[in-house]
């Protein structure tokens, strides 16, 4: 965490200790993050820890990381529907098609 590169681990969590940060391993499988946009960062088999310094907690995740786009959106499932008259499982498939309001609405009337 500190980069003080051969210290005894046991030492470096003493240290820590009387600095007053508490530092937890997480065994975790995999890390996903949900942005904003829709789109999603995936971890998977992370190194995980939580940190806890002066009342804050905090995590630190490394690992392999890949991005996957943003998904169907609810809005655009329901303006699909409204156009079209067709059921919500009929639209998310042709959504999940073709990846375009414009095209799914004309595919499904």
């Amino acid at each position: 965490m500190f980069g003080l590169g051969g210290m005894d681990p046991k030492k470096m969590q003493g240290m820590m200790k009387q600095l007053g940060i508490k530092q937890e391993e997480i065994d975790a499988k995999r890390v996903i993050i949900e942005k904003n946009d829709g789109g999603k960062i995936i971890i998977e088999e992370p190194s995980v820890a939580k940190i806890i310094m002066q009342g804050q907690e905090s995590w630190q995740i490394s690992g392999n990381a890949r991005e996957e786009e943003e998904g169907i959106r609810e809005e655009d499932v329901q303006l699909v529907m409204e156009k079209t008259g067709k059921s919500e499982k009929e639209v998310r498939k042709v959504l999940e098609e073709t990846n375009d309001i414009a095209e799914a609405i004309i595919k499904l009337e």
